[in-house]
């Protein structure tokens, strides 16, 4: 992101109050954490095919703190268009007018897939996983991994580099902690902020990414360092009714004297598929 380009950077907000003391139980052995990484990638990736059937709105700030200078703000509606294709909708999206830093893809792409960091099934391989330990975030107790990208591809696709929490009972992530990463060429000079994102649960099921937040100063090799404050929140989750059109066609009827009758054809029908249980 940004001016010689930095990408968005974000510090954890109040960790210390949001993450207790380690709990009292005991560590898994490597076969079970072995299981846990196994279930909890599992529930993740039934998580992101149940987030892609939602609608929500994300609101992204940025502001240029030390030294003071400009920012950056968008309001988008992720929904779906009328013919169920996934859709981005801009609402609100000012002169941009940010004065030392400037905005790059890869700061666009962590914004959108690495700050609401999902582990996969498809991705699990892409990563190193090692379990670091037990932590409660607010009430609830986590298991804590920390997370590497084992290669940085020249496609130039972003990563997550940092450490998850993971819920004991739900086994899906909460919380994360870290940075986007990703391949750059030795000419480039961008610098990539930590971010902390937290997650709520939105149907009594899947816990969905609500607030991320960064406060990080950007050390740039071939200039002066800026402060910056990130802010992006997720809300508005709602279930999308597909739409799906059929014609249903009934069988033809004979009348007297073995002369076919008209078929009925009732027309299109809406059929929403079912809410997961609450």
């Amino acid at each position: 992101m940004l001016a010689r380009s930095c990408a968005i950077a974000l510090l954890l907000m109040g960790a210390a109050v949001l993450v207790s003391a380690e709990d009292t139980k005991a560590d898994p052995t490597p076969d079970q954490i072995q299981d846990i990484i196994k279930k909890f990638t599992q529930k993740e990736t039934e998580f992101a095919t149940a987030r892609e059937s939602y609608t929500y709105r994300q609101t992204s700030k940025i502001v240029e703190t030390d030294p003071p200078g400009g920012s950056y703000e968008l309001v988008e509606e992720v929904g779906f268009d009328d013919r169920n294709k996934r859709t981005s909708h801009v609402l609100h999206a000012p002169v941009q007018d940010l004065q030392n830093i400037v905005m790059t893809g890869e700061d666009e792409q962590d914004m959108r897939n690495v700050m609401p960091f999902v582990m996969t099934n498809d991705t699990l391989d892409q990563y190193d996983v090692h379990y670091v330990g037990r932590q409660k975030v607010d009430e609830i107790t986590c298991y804590v991994f920390s997370v590497k990208p084992k290669v940085l591809t020249k496609d130039r696709k972003r990563y997550f580099d940092g450490q998850i929490w993971v819920d004991d009972q739900d086994l899906q992530i909460v919380k994360t902690y870290g940075r986007g990463l990703g391949y750059l060429k030795k000419s480039e000079d961008q610098q990539f902020p930590k971010f902390e994102t937290y997650r709520e649960q939105i149907d009594g099921k899947y816990w969905f990414p609500t607030y991320t937040y960064a406060d990080d100063t950007l050390n740039f090799k071939d200039g002066p360092s800026q402060r910056i404050k990130v802010v992006i929140k997720y809300d508005h989750y709602k279930k999308w009714e597909f739409k799906t059109e059929s014609t249903i066609q009934y069988g033809t009827e004979v009348g007297a004297g073995g002369a076919p009758q008209a078929q009925q054809q009732p027309g299109n029908s809406t059929a929403p598929p079912q809410k997961p249980p609450r």
